[in-house]
């Protein structure tokens, strides 16, 4: 790695989020002498929650996020080619993988000391879903050095630039992060502790308020699943509505070519008997020409 901006944007994007700022000054201050890298290091920007946990994720475990990439790839070829069954089959296998590997970063997260509620997660899930729509956002995400989320319908290339702290960083490969080390075991003083009930109580009610954040958690989850049952059940009203008319007229115009059969055999057989007449008419009158052109004669 020989550019210095990206050597401490690395650097300080594998950073948890308190860390970030103070980190970044101090880096702009040991850098003073070099004033155009201090004012670019300066300016580097601290990262969204949401931006983080991704970050955190492709340094933690890089195959995981290869995984999702490569699935996005077969689906965007799946696209290109217009093949609808292996489009289904990719574009459900998409949705569960980016639910996993977004439950995956979530305790990722909280490893690092990071809670992560269901609406930053929803903007995770978001960026890996764009990075397997988008070719721009996945080379976005590689970097490990994200700013914002991404979000794309997959009409279009997103600019890595556009969301990543080194505009030029496209193709970097971040410095993977060592598993958190476990704290240190407590030390134990045999000690009789006044305020054991008071901890017991504070802990319990710490089990409670967890477990809450849980069911919160549970329950945006089923209010969006909800929602998303409600959508596709009005669709597929909306398209049975119109299969049914479809049908509906596809009857009506059997029934107006039986009667249009029925008329042109009609019209046929009337065409038959007025060709008869006119073969009739026409003899009668090359007769009564043979009687003229005699009696002139």
């Amino acid at each position: 790695m020989t550019d210095p901006l990206l050597e401490a944007a690395d650097r300080l994007y594998g950073l948890t989020l308190p860390e970030f700022t103070p980190a970044r000054d101090a880096l702009v201050k040991e850098h003073k002498a070099d004033k155009e890298l201090a004012a670019r290091l300066k300016v580097l920007k601290k990262p969204s929650l949401a931006a983080y946990v991704v970050n955190l994720l492709v340094r933690r475990d890089a195959a995981q996020v290869g995984q999702v990439l490569v699935v996005g790839e077969a689906l965007r070829q799946a696209q290109e080619n217009l093949d609808g069954a292996e489009l289904r089959n990719l574009t459900r296998q998409r949705r569960q993988l980016t639910a996993a590997v977004t439950q995956q970063a979530r305790s990722l997260a909280g490893e690092h000391g990071q809670r992560v509620t269901q609406a930053v997660a929803d903007q995770v899930e978001a960026t890996l879903t764009a990075a397997m729509l988008d070719p721009g956002a996945a080379a976005a995400v590689r970097t490990g050095l994200l700013v914002n989320a991404i979000t794309s319908t997959g009409v279009g290339e997103t600019d890595p630039a556009a969301y990543v702290a080194v505009p030029d960083a496209a193709g970097f490969t971040p410095t993977e992060l060592a598993e958190p080390a476990p704290p240190p075991p407590p030390e134990l003083h045999v000690v009789p502790d006044p305020d054991a009930e008071a901890k017991k109580v504070a802990a319990a009610q710490e089990k409670v308020e967890a477990a809450q954040a849980k069911v919160d958690e549970a329950t945006e989850a089923l209010a969006a699943a909800d929602a998303e049952v409600a959508e596709l059940e009005a669709r597929s009203l909306q398209l049975q509505a119109e299969i049914d008319e479809l049908r509906r007229r596809v009857e009506e115009l059997a029934s107006d070519q039986d009667e249009v059969d029925d008329e042109l055999g009609d019209a046929r057989e009337v065409a038959s008997s007025a060709r008869q007449d006119v073969a009739s008419a026409d003899a009668a009158r090359q007769r009564a020409e043979a009687a003229l052109a005699k009696l002139q004669s």
